[in-house]
């Protein structure tokens, strides 16, 4: 079993990265459904929480279904992050995480997010300063350094280890790459064979397969791994690799009822959630995913993403599984 201070987790836990815009209620109880043991709220801004922004507010929200949960703040101003730590404690979440991973300009800019790496001394002021204000456990996300010359997460990982975290989600990229090439995981697995590091140290960038979670898991000796852009619209992910962790054997994709059926299940989530307007512009993003790899289908999806009428979405849905039941027919 792993362990975040008292949140008992299975042993090798799959956890869902925090994704702005897309790891929402809606989604993350799917994922849940569907095997994630971990999962985290969007980004919140901190300066927003301080003024309590409408938009920064409602995502401190979620489902009771969906603990244990952290609720992920970024900022870099340490007066207004402790600020907050009373307004999170309100929401009631499992453990608080601080992004010091997010490579957006918009966010670096402010020495926020992966901004934070080229600052290390205050990233573990900002750090102690949290896990001193509150009595949830905090937890860290962080990149492997801000560029090629600058990658010191070993570094990094024993001083926020020193000052009270409870666990490291480490992406195999520096900010200088945002998502570019490959993730290297090297560093990743030198941080959790460190003699000195005794918190859990998950795995993120990647993870798209059930066979690299296995060949990762042997290699690096990870707690975990957190999976982010290979979930959206594919919350299956999660069930296939536990099975094929457990079993060795790849599991069946899910069939093109399961998958409409779960695609209407998040679309009515999402306008129940966020509004007709937003919930159905938010769901956009999932449809290729969704439906990837189903013949003849490009039609259907250019209007998936144009149709802005819940009964039109759900009429072209329909006619998707009819598609294929005449594909598979014929």
């Amino acid at each position: 079993m792993v362990k975040i201070a008292n949140i008992q987790l299975p042993e090798f836990p799959l956890l869902l990265a925090p994704m702005e815009d897309v790891s929402d209620p809606p989604f993350r109880v799917l994922c849940k459904r569907l095997g994630a043991d971990m999962l985290y709220t969007e980004f919140i801004s901190t300066e927003g929480l301080i003024r309590h922004a409408e938009k920064s507010v409602k995502k401190l929200d979620f489902y009771e279904e969906e603990r244990p949960l952290g609720i992920q703040i970024f900022g870099a101003d340490i007066e207004v992050m402790k600020g907050c730590v009373e307004i999170i404690e309100e929401a009631k979440p499992d453990l608080l995480d601080i992004n010091f991973g997010c490579p957006v300009k918009k966010v670096v800019c402010k020495d926020a997010g992966a901004g934070i790496l080229k600052d290390v001394p205050k990233m573990i002021r900002l750090t102690e300063s949290i896990v001193k204000a509150t009595n949830l456990p905090v937890t860290v996300k962080t990149r492997l350094g801000w560029d090629s010359n600058s990658k010191n997460i070993m570094d990094v990982a024993e001083r926020l280890q020193d000052v009270g975290i409870k666990a490291l989600a480490i992406h195999g990229r520096t900010r200088e790459q945002m998502y570019k090439g490959d993730a290297d995981w090297t560093l990743i697995g030198e941080v959790k064979n460190n003699a000195r590091i005794h918190i859990p140290i998950f795995g993120n960038g990647d993870i798209d397969s059930p066979q690299k979670v296995l060949e990762y898991k042997n290699k690096y000796s990870v707690d975990g791994v957190m999976i982010g852009r290979a979930a959206i619209g594919y919350p299956w992910i999660f069930r296939e690799i536990k099975h094929y962790l457990k079993t060795g054997e790849i599991l069946a994709p899910p069939s093109i009822e399961e998958r409409i059926e779960v695609c209407k299940q998040h679309l009515q989530k999402s306008i129940e959630w966020k509004g007709e307007v937003l919930g159905i512009l938010e769901m956009r993003r999932h449809y290729t995913n969704y439906f990837k790899g189903i013949p003849n289908i490009k039609h259907y999806r250019s209007q998936l993403v144009t149709l802005n009428s819940f009964d039109e979405i759900i009429q072209i849905l329909d006619e998707v599984g009819n598609l294929e039941v005449e594909v598979l027919a014929a």
